[in-house]
């Protein structure tokens, strides 16, 4: 019987011991990058109509192709995608390649899954508008060959001219 308390004492310790390290420094520190990235992903309108630019913002991304997944007003969040072939043709000319010189199976690049999404926050008299954009993508064989993050600041630049348009025409009830 003794025993079994002992080792019952030795598992609690180990498993306490396990969970008392501690946490590096810098480990929720943002790099140069992110933070770089938050800024071309980012921008403030001066208004105070968080509802409308939510509006507007959902109305572009329907405009864009995107289907809405999610929304969220109270929490000034919306979430979308849109369904794209991935296929292209170097891929294509690849995978002929292979199979004729080596007699093997590529898998290439089959379909993609567009997401976006937009999350405001009112900060004194104006509102922040952070998108960003995802892609996952499947090969022919079904498994995901890709998942990334968007992010070429002059596709940001378009979408926020865009944004900017929408807000302006929301405004004028146009």
């Amino acid at each position: 019987m003794r025993m079994g308390h002992v080792t019952m004492m030795f598992a609690a310790f180990a498993c306490c011991s396990g969970c008392s390290s501690r946490i590096p420094k810098n480990a929720l520190a943002l790099s140069a990058q992110s933070l770089e990235r938050r800024q071309i992903s980012s921008r403030r309108f001066e208004t105070n109509q968080e509802k409308h630019l939510l509006m507007s913002s959902a109305g572009l991304l329907q405009d864009l192709g995107f289907t809405i997944d999610d929304s969220e007003t109270q929490l000034g969040l919306i979430v979308g995608s849109k369904d794209r072939s991935a296929v292209e043709g170097g891929q294509v000319a690849g995978k002929i390649a292979m199979a004729v010189l080596f007699r093997v199976h590529v898998a290439i690049d089959k379909n993609q899954k567009l997401r976006a999404s937009i999350v405001t926050r009112p900060v004194g008299d104006g509102v922040i508008v952070r998108a960003t954009f995802q892609r996952i993508v499947w090969n022919e064989d079904g498994q995901v060959s890709k998942l990334e993050l968007l992010d070429d600041p002059q596709m940001y630049q378009d979408f926020f001219d865009q944004l900017s348009k929408a807000v302006f025409l929301e405004a004028q009830s146009i």
